[in-house]
C-alpha cells in the first residue's frame, strides 16, 4: 500500500513522519532489520505484541497486501497512537488489539509472524503462548534493549533455531558548521525459528 507521505515500496519510514508522544517507538534503522528477519509476505497474519506506537505494525501492514497485523498494546495512550497511525498512513489492514499479553493473543487468529516488542515482564508467558500459536512454517522476531529480555529470548529451545543480531545504529548530527556522531541504544534482533524435520 502507498500513499502521499510515504509513496515507496520499501521499509524505512523516516521516525519523524510517524505520530509518537510519550510511548516507545522502534526507531528507523531497526524497523528495517526487523522486517527483513519476519521474511512478512502478503496475505500472511502478523501479531506485533508490545506495538507502542505502532510503527512497526504500519510498516509491516504496507508489505503484506489483504493481510491483517494485529497490534496488541496494553497501554491506552499507545493504542491511540496506532489508531492516529494507522490513519495517517491510510491503512485499513491493521487491527488494534488493546490489552496486556498473554492473555490479549488468545483469541487472535494464529499467526505467520510474531513480533514482540515490549512484554511488560511477562516474556515467558507470552513466548510459550506464541511458540503454540504459531503456523508451523511462522517465525518470531524479538527486539531487546536489555541484556536480559536478550538472554530469556536467546535461551536454547529444543525444537527451535535461534539467530541473533545486535544492531548499533549511529546518526550524524549538525555540530557548528561539522557533524558529529550519535549513537542511538544498542538492540539485539533475536528470530525464533522452528527447525525442520
Amino acid at each position: 500500500m502507498k500513499n502521499n507521505l510515504w509513496p515507496y515500496s520499501t521499509p524505512g519510514i523516516p521516525d519523524q513522519l510517524f505520530i509518537r508522544g510519550q510511548i516507545p517507538m522502534t526507531k528507523e534503522e531497526v524497523r528495517t532489520v526487523t522486517l527483513a528477519k519476519a521474511r512478512p509476505a502478503p496475505g500472511q497474519i502478523i501479531w506485533d505484541v508490545g506495538a507502542g506506537t505502532g510503527s512497526l505494525s504500519v510498516e509491516a501492514a504496507r508489505l503484506i497486501a489483504d493481510g491483517t497485523v494485529f497490534a496488541v498494546e496494553k497501554d491506552p495512550r499507545g493504542i491511540a497512537l496506532i489508531q492516529n497511525n494507522l490513519r495517517k498512513f491510510g491503512l485499513d489492514n491493521i487491527v488494534p488489539v488493546a490489552g496486556e499479553a498473554p492473555a490479549a493473543l488468545t483469541d487472535l487468529p494464529a499467526p505467520h509472524r510474531v513480533f514482540i516488542g515490549g512484554s511488560g515482564g511477562r516474556l515467558a508467558e507470552i513466548l510459550e503462548q506464541v511458540m503454540h500459536r504459531l503456523r508451523y512454517d511462522g517465525r518470531i522476531v524479538a527486539n531487546a534493549a536489555t541484556l536480559e529480555t536478550a538472554a530469556g529470548l536467546a535461551a536454547p529451545r529444543p525444537g527451535w533455531r535461534c539467530e541473533l543480531v545486535q544492531l548499533q545504529v549511529s546518526r550524524a548530527v549538525p555540530a557548528g558548521k561539522a557533524h558529529m556522531w550519535r549513537a542511538l541504544n544498542p538492540v539485539c534482533i533475536i528470530t525464533l525459528v522452528r527447525e525442520r524435520e
